[in-house]
């Protein structure tokens, strides 16, 4: 399939169930902001599709054959670190969150997402924040220690609240009247305080922590 080169969102969708992937076509195919670039049904036919084109968004389904999610974003990261990877889960998949999360995800939506939700989801993901289906947030920090002993500025705890209801920099910073650049200062300063990898994991840090609350 030839991707499009409109301005729409080009999103390549990757899970091995054609009745799944011919939903998502559905709900996709009522909007005028998005589309279906590429569709794949396990990890390999994605990163021979990533060999010649970077979508603006990938849905990644875990369990596939040939090659899994976790293992198709982890290739596909060394090569597109800037990929944004929003994961379809399932509950029983908890096991792999902390494996996506590490790799860079931008998220994790439940694969019975209402429609709303989901293009909600794909439209702050492709602005450059982040989205969690609460039910999996909720087992993700459930699995999680707490850290404890992070000293937080006022600022920063502003800027953690932001970044926890998925805005980007540019949001943020239009939001606290703020440069971009200061943003990008406390967005590195919250990750090294908290000793979190990306934002995805900032975020679960400050939900299990008590920073935030969902």
């Amino acid at each position: 399939m030839t991707p499009n080169t409109d301005k729409k969102i080009q999103v390549a969708l990757v899970d091995d169930h054609q009745l799944f992937r011919s939903g998502i076509n559905f709900i996709i195919s009522d909007t005028d902001d998005i589309e279906i670039a590429f569709e794949a049904s396990n990890g390999q036919e994605f990163l021979n599709f990533l060999e010649n084109y970077e979508p603006d968004l990938v849905l990644m389904d875990i369990n596939m054959p040939v090659i899994d999610g976790v293992e198709a974003t982890r290739r596909a990261m060394e090569t597109h670190p800037d990929l944004k990877v929003l994961v379809l889960s399932m509950f029983g998949e908890v096991d792999y969150y902390n494996t996506m999360i590490d790799l860079g995800v931008k998220g994790f939506i439940l694969k019975d997402i209402d429609n709303d939700e989901l293009l909600d989801a794909i439209r702050k993901v492709y602005r450059g924040g982040n989205y969690f289906s609460q039910e999996l947030l909720l087992q993700l920090i459930k699995n999680k220690p707490e850290e404890g002993g992070v000293e937080l500025t006022r600022r920063e705890k502003e800027v953690l609240e932001l970044i926890c209801l998925g805005f980007s920099n540019q949001e943020i910073s239009e939001k606290l009247f703020i440069s971009q650049r200061t943003v990008e200062r406390h967005r590195s300063s919250l990750l090294f305080k908290t000793d979190s990898k990306n934002s995805v994991s900032l975020v679960v840090f400050a939900i299990k922590n008590g920073y935030v609350k969902i």
